[in-house]
């Protein structure tokens, strides 16, 4: 698989506004780098390169003072008529009217070719843009994955593919991440466009600073140039909003296990009820080993600690302790459970002996460092003295295994009450 890596000069060489397109290299970049210098933004500014390059063409002005202000706000009329001269941006197929009311003259122009291009849909607002207010970063994500969408259908469709997929940013897990930017975040996320913070939160609500809009545009103009399929961690998403697991891209010698290595009932046929498609049994009431719940698996999300870091699943920082490796023929398995609670009194290993799986185990949640500070929620929000659950339909993540050793790999299996069978087998 093509990995989409920009190196430092490459990406300061995409901040060039109409000047040239997506991918041209200038020797301006050189140039900027040499001659372009401001007392806030040393050498050692993690910004510092594409802010010389993006001064030097002509996107931003340094102040009288010699100063840059790296980390004072872009407003949305400044953003828009950046967007405005990306020359490599198609126009829209169909096309909206500038009808904002509250755009300054010099933005004008600038806002209706942003508009054009696809990045700003006036259908969303009321008439009014808030031109001169700073753009946050959740609308920084739903411009530019609506310009990807424009550039090519297959992104519009990567678009739609992740409205139920799991977003790997505290807001996702805490509730906290709006029905309305959800798709957005997650495509941003999935192509590198943008990224969480130290925190764990994506920002939605944080202003975006010069700095930031200096290494976006590079970003998004490598982006542009790459297929969708082209990213990994994209792909992950894609697979578990549409499934609700991405097994198919992190493990995908998993495959529907043979007929000759399942045992079904009499009144069972294999065809007409084994699949290895997860959307079957995601969400459903599945059957159970014992009654103390009712139970249904909404996500289940496989991690390989066993390879190169660019190779990484995306959801290896949400789940995994960075240097954590296990044997070689295993993966770790992550799943949210919904359970509904018969007994009084249930506590964690009876949870455990639901479905007496080392894949799908509701014993207990992640202890990672990582997965505690991403708050998703865990047993830990549900339990009591000695374990015992205090509610009766606690919805948290689970920790397990995914075992490929030939020598002791069984198949993976859930039937829901339905009579639906999702079973897997390592094929390797």
């Amino acid at each position: 698989m093509r990995k989409m890596m920009i190196s430092g000069v490459t990406a300061l060489a995409l901040l060039t506004g109409g000047i040239v397109g997506f991918g041209s290299v200038g020797s301006s970049v050189e140039a900027a780098q040499a001659t372009t210098k401001f007392k806030d933004v040393p050498a050692t500014h993690w910004a510092s390169s594409a802010i010389n390059s993006a001064v030097e063409q002509g996107y931003f002005k340094g102040y009288a003072d010699g100063t840059f202000k790296p980390s004072s706000p872009v407003t949305k009329a400044e953003m828009a008529s950046i967007l405005g001269r990306l020359s490599d941006q198609p126009n829209a197929s169909t096309q909206e009217q500038n009808n904002f009311t509250d755009i300054p003259e010099w933005a004008k122009s600038g806002v209706s070719i942003a508009i054009a291009k696809g990045f700003i849909s006036p259908s969303n607002y009321k008439g009014k843009l808030d031109a001169q207010g700073a753009l946050q970063r959740g609308e920084m994500a739903t411009w530019l994955t609506q310009g990807l969408t424009v550039v090519d259908p297959e992104y519009k469709q990567a678009f739609s593919d992740v409205t139920n997929t799991v977003v790997p940013a505290k807001e996702y897990f805490t509730g906290k991440l709006a029905s309305a930017q959800k798709n957005a975040v997650a495509v941003a996320l999935g192509t590198g466009l943008m990224s969480v913070a130290n925190d764990k939160t994506f920002g939605v609500d944080r202003t975006t600073t010069r700095a930031e809009v200096a290494v976006l545009i590079a970003r998004y103009a490598a982006v542009a140039k790459t297929k969708p399929a082209d990213f990994q961690g994209l792909n992950e998403l894609r697979a578990v909003g549409l499934t609700g697991t991405n097994l198919s891209v992190i493990a995908n010698s998993f495959k529907k296990t043979p007929e000759r290595k399942i045992i079904l009932s009499s009144n069972q046929k294999y065809d007409e009820v084994v699949n290895d498609d997860f959307s079957k049994v995601r969400n459903k009431e599945i059957v159970t080993d014992t009654n103390y719940a009712d139970l249904k698996v909404l996500n289940w999300i496989i991690v390989d600690t066993n390879v190169a870091s660019n190779s990484r699943s995306i959801y290896y920082p949400v789940f995994v302790d960075e240097g954590v490796k296990l044997q070689n023929d295993r993966y770790f398995s992550f799943v949210e459970f919904d359970l509904n609670i018969k007994s009084a009194s249930m506590n964690q290993p009876q949870a455990g002996s639901l479905l007496n799986s080392a894949t799908f185990n509701p014993l207990a949640s992640p202890q990672s460092k990582s997965f505690l500070s991403y708050g998703a929620p865990k047993t830990g929000d549900y339990t009591l003295n000695r374990g015992v659950f205090g509610v009766t339909n606690p919805i948290y993540w689970a920790q397990g295994m995914l075992h490929f050793n030939q020598s002791v790999t069984r198949a993976v299996t859930l039937e829901t009450k339905e009579g639906a069978i999702f079973s897997v087998i390592d094929t390797k």
